[in-house]
């Protein structure tokens, strides 16, 4: 293959690979939309649209292994594909935690633990996943450090969010005849809520991992990559 069209191959997966990070942004997007709103047919749609993301992440995955085994790349360009393969593993699991959100959304029976703000938790795991990208088109290796920093703030949030939703537990009392029914609708909503918090909390993981991919890219260091 002539050069001129090794490095197309190589500016066509960049593309690639942010398109893919815009879609799975707009599935979590859609999956918080529709736990807040509590919209089944637009959860439905975020579990749906997950075979179009594992499609696009099969693709993109060959791409780089056609990428490997055509070109031999070396130096800069063998960490850009490599970098670039990690990422669209890490957006495909970003997309099964956004339909992980749809899923809880169809088996939620009540709204509880209102003081629990979800959507300012998933708020910042969307633009911790949106910076780590522009870093990536962007080559910003300051930028990395600065989502790994940020994944801090967030693990506190969801750390606050978990204490507020056992400590509600605790003191809940259950009234009425029916105690049966009532302990088992209140311990869906807080394992629901749990699980929700906890998924949120792995995005943003996701999300540090292509900031440390990111770094490893632009100058080859492995200081995030754990």
């Amino acid at each position: 293959m002539a050069r001129q069209g090794y490095q197309e191959q190589l500016e066509e997966l960049e593309t690639d690979v942010l398109y893919m990070s815009e879609v799975v942004s707009e599935s979590l997007r859609s999956g918080l939309n529709a736990m807040e709103q509590k919209d089944e047919e637009l959860a439905r749609d975020v579990i749906e649209g997950d075979s179009e993301i594992n499609e696009m992440y099969l693709n993109l995955e060959q791409s780089c292994i056609d990428l490997f085994a055509l070109q031999q790349p070396v130096a800069g360009d063998l960490r850009f594909i490599a970098s670039s393969f990690k990422i669209i593993t890490d957006l495909e699991r970003i997309a099964d935690l956004a339909t992980n959100l749809g899923e809880y959304t169809l088996s939620a029976q009540s709204d509880m633990f209102p003081e629990v703000d979800i959507q300012a938790i998933g708020d910042l795991t969307l633009e911790m996943i949106d910076d780590a990208m522009l870093a990536y088109a962007d080559r910003d290796a300051e930028a990395c450090f600065e989502i790994d920093t940020r994944d801090d703030e967030l693990d506190s949030l969801c750390q606050r969010a978990s204490t507020t939703v056992m400590r509600d537990l605790i003191e809940t009392e259950i009234d009425g005849t029916d105690k049966e029914d009532d302990i088992e609708s209140l311990m869906g909503a807080v394992s629901r809520l749990l699980l929700t918090i906890r998924d949120l909390e792995r995005v943003g993981d996701h999300a540090v991992n292509i900031a440390a991919r990111t770094l490893y890219m632009v100058e080859n260091s492995d200081e995030l990559i754990y």
